[in-house]
């Protein structure tokens, strides 16, 4: 495409984000990007996390952990650079165990993937005996091998709802796993530090046990938020993450996974909206809805995500740097849980 190209494309979408001369240099650094991609086979994969300038310039595919998880089961490159966190490649590598698969951070994590063990699942499966266990894909590999199904924030309750028990272990998102009991009609409990999780079902009502993760990024919205915001911007259109607590997601005006929220502000008639989820992914809607107002009340950023830059991304391919490694058999039972995700849809 070349430099001079990039830069006036990278202009059209972000000069009201990005500084012009950070435009020029991240240019630079895409066009040598764009060439090594081509040059070492690879596929570039960017969640709507990512930062403005590489999110509009190098991916191949960008999207929710949902969307490029089936990207990563699709493609034929030889590599997968997956500009996101760790789990997410993690998960790239479990369906492509004979790709090279590269993170460009080597510190790439997520409090919420962080917030539970294989340990704490194996646990949790003994006081349950025969609860299927329904792990959301903000988890490692060694979660996801102990449990009976993954789902992300997309696709949570139907996930839940095709498991047909009356009873169902989510893990580890408190938040989400409220969401989707409210959304599903189940009662939930989440163990605190007695582990006090009995659920008691009466045959007419179902059930699901949670777990007291949270994301350090979208627990830090609060209704107060979304009172203020309305109280300034009456017309404001509020649309809220599902691991936003349930009273956050209650006041806002929609909720769903990034991509739904993406689609939601594209098909919206209103003028200005707010998104109650990480900042960057709201100036790459900006890029891509310059007719609307995104009100600049959020200043939450997710420090793990924030650690991908076009840099690093250059680096990875490059030096192949850093490549994710998921050893069998951890990765074979690890899959079975991404692949009965997947054929649900």
């Amino acid at each position: 495409m070349g430099t001079a190209t990039l830069y006036e494309e990278l202009k059209r979408k972000l000069a009201d984000v990005v500084p012009d001369f950070e435009l020029r240099l991240k240019a630079e650094l895409a066009e040598e990007i764009l060439r090594l991609k081509e040059e070492r086979n690879a596929v570039i994969l960017g969640h709507n996390y990512m930062e403005p300038a590489l999110f509009h310039s190098v991916p191949d595919f960008t999207g929710d952990s949902l969307g490029l998880c089936r990207r990563a089961a699709e493609t034929d490159k030889e590599r997968i650079v997956f500009c996101g966190v760790r789990f997410m490649a993690e998960t790239a590598k479990i369906i492509n165990p004979h790709k090279t698969v590269l993170l460009p951070a080597a510190e790439a994590g997520c409090s919420l993937a962080a917030s539970i063990t294989a340990e704490d699942v194996r646990a949790l499966k003994a006081r349950h005996p025969g609860v299927p266990v329904v792990t959301y894909i903000n988890t490692y590999a060694d979660v996801k091998a102990e449990s009976d199904y993954c789902c992300t924030s997309g696709n949570a309750a139907k996930v839940v709802e095709a498991t047909g028990s009356d009873v169902v272990i989510f893990l580890p998102d408190e938040y989400l796993a409220r969401n989707v009991a409210r959304e599903t009609g189940r009662r939930i409990v989440v163990p605190g530090p007695s582990g006090e999780d009995e659920l008691v079902i009466d045959g007419s009502t179902k059930g699901m046990i949670g777990w007291p993760g949270r994301c350090e990024v979208h627990e830090k919205f609060t209704v107060e938020d979304v009172d203020n915001a309305r109280k300034q911007f009456p017309d404001v259109l509020i649309l809220a993450h599902p691991e936003c607590s349930p009273e956050v997601v209650e006041a806002a005006d929609f909720s769903g996974s990034t991509t739904a929220m993406i689609a939601e502000v594209h098909s919206s008639s209103a003028s200005r909206y707010l998104l109650l989820t990480e900042c960057s992914m709201g100036d790459n809607i900006v890029a891509e809805n310059p007719d609307k107002e995104m009100l600049r009340m959020c200043s939450v950023r997710c420090p793990h995500m924030n650690n991908i830059t076009l840099e690093d991304t250059l680096a990875a391919l490059k030096y192949d740097r850093y490549e994710i490694e998921v050893p069998e058999p951890l990765r074979t039972q690890a899959a079975r849980s991404i692949d009965r995700m997947l054929s649900i849809g």
